[in-house]
């Protein structure tokens, strides 16, 4: 990693296939891949043991791979409440991580994360996987979907927040302009 570079932890959240990804980015927005993979818990093991499962997988990931930020995928409603519970307990546990780290830690939603790297909010598993392909030069996608959904929500913080920032040492006016809109989006919400 070069010093004009930031080093991100895409977190797909999930109890049975967390995806996890690491990325270097550059102030170009040239993307390298550091690290993929999934931590996996058994469906049969009680929700503790799960949680700790996904806690110590993303410990190690840290550890290894030391990035300057977290990127988690925001949790949003879904038809099967069960699966939302289960998403929603492993991004708290991700960002739990990510703060006992002294790490910076957001989120995105997944319209955003598909916009970002697609240029396209409501672009298909299929077409986000070809563009991480195409974004990290591998000659074909990340497999399983999980794995390549986290290095494209690790994409998309970079480009959206760190690079340009680290390499620049302050924001472009574009970015600028983007955190003002988000900060104040946030004040109506709340």
């Amino acid at each position: 990693m070069t010093a004009r570079s930031i080093r991100v932890l895409g977190i797909d959240p999930g109890l049975t296939r967390c995806g996890v990804g690491v990325v270097d980015v550059d102030g170009a927005r040239r993307a390298t891949l550091v690290h993929v993979g999934v931590i996996r818990t058994p469906v049969d093991a009680p929700i503790g043991e799960r949680l700790a499962g996904v806690a110590a997988g993303l410990r190690a990931v840290l550890g290894e791979h030391e990035p300057d930020a977290v990127a988690v995928e925001r949790v949003f409603a879904q038809q099967n409440l069960q699966t939302v519970m289960g998403t929603a307990q492993a991004s708290g546990v991700a960002l739990l991580v990510a703060a006992e780290a002294g790490l910076p830690a957001a989120t995105h939603t997944p319209s955003e994360v598909k916009a970002a790297v697609t240029g396209y909010g409501s672009a298909d598993k299929r077409q986000v996987q070809a563009m991480i392909a195409r974004i990290l030069r591998l000659d074909s996608p990340p497999q399983p979907a999980d794995a390549a959904d986290a290095l494209a929500i690790a994409i998309c913080h970079a480009w959206r927040r760190g690079a340009a920032s680290a390499a620049a040492g302050a924001l472009t006016p574009a970015q600028k302009a983007w955190a003002d809109a988000e900060r104040v989006a946030r004040t109506y919400i709340r």
